[in-house]
């Protein structure tokens, strides 16, 4: 495995997290779970941001890509789950990794499709749907308004998969800067909650949690994810990336203390051989880190 591989399966391990860690927090409006989130998370670079100022950061077309990508992919994934049933919103949500494998070659210089990446995609795919919905959770009839969420749903995963994709093409920014990306967003974030939510009051256990969250999978894991993206293949990191719900499944039972499905075996078998297969396709080369 390369470094590359090593750096993305940190942050999917970080993603993981989320699931288990939201289950302490379920009192916490989402908006205002996400904001604070992100700006723990966009704290965490203040450090290695002192070189960037964040006047030159705001000069620049990839802050407002950053932002794009981190606060409309939570926005429009919040909303699609207002309207359609988590489960089958979730499913469409986990279009991104595929929409990275498939647009891939659309936005990064020197990448092909083949038609094993297309079946190793859905293979992928076909192995989260069924950590997904062999979790043993209820699937919910959808209403009439279940469209809008759907559609809200795919617009969040062409929103993640299109940001990963611009931020590796346009690569000649620090992964510090992605600190700027988390606290703008969660600003953005934070007036959603205003505007959308009902007020809570929050407790000092709810404030560790929310710590945690910002440190892993709302904070750490957009830095492993952006240094993983900058060296890495797209195409194989983005089959890696079906492992997320696995992961996240897997541990939640165990935090749970439910017993382990046998679906979830499977489908992590799906996952890696997915992206073993699609990796071993002639046309799937590693891209260099683009100089500077």
């Amino acid at each position: 495995m390369s470094r590359a591989d090593f750096l993305a399966l940190g942050a999917i391990l970080l993603w993981a997290s989320l699931a288990s860690l939201a289950t302490g927090l379920a009192h916490v409006p989402p908006f205002l779970l996400t904001g604070l989130g992100l700006l723990v998370g966009g704290l965490m670079a203040l450090p290695m941001m002192r070189r960037y100022p964040l006047g030159q950061l705001l000069q620049r077309p990839m802050l407002w890509v950053g932002v794009g990508g981190l606060f409309g992919y939570h926005f429009l994934l919040f909303m699609a789950l207002r309207y359609a049933p988590a489960v089958e919103a979730n499913l469409v949500n986990y279009l991104w990794p595929l929409g990275i494998v498939v647009l891939a070659p659309l936005v990064l210089p020197g990448m092909r499709l083949r038609a094993r990446h297309v079946g190793a995609g859905v293979l992928g795919f076909a192995g989260a749907a069924l950590a997904i919905r062999g979790s043993g959770g209820a699937v919910m009839p959808g209403g009439a308004s279940a469209g809008i969420g759907y559609v809200l749903a795919a617009g969040a995963a062409l929103t993640w998969s299109l940001y990963s994709l611009i931020t590796r093409r346009l690569g000649d920014f620090p992964t510090a800067a992605v600190g700027a990306f988390a606290l703008i967003s969660g600003v953005l974030a934070l007036g959603c909650h205003v505007l959308f939510e009902p007020r809570v009051s929050l407790s000092l256990n709810d404030w560790a949690l929310i710590a945690l969250l910002g440190i892993g999978p709302l904070g750490g894991a957009f830095y492993l994810w952006d240094a993983a993206l900058k060296c890495g293949d797209a195409q194989r990191i983005g089959l890696l990336s079906f492992l997320t719900p696995i992961f996240s499944t897997t541990l939640l039972l165990i935090v749970t203390g439910q017993p382990l499905r046998a679906p979830v075996g499977l489908a992590a078998a799906m996952v890696i051989g997915a992206a073993f297969w699609g990796s071993r396709a002639p046309s799937a080369k590693r891209l260099s880190q683009p100089s500077h």
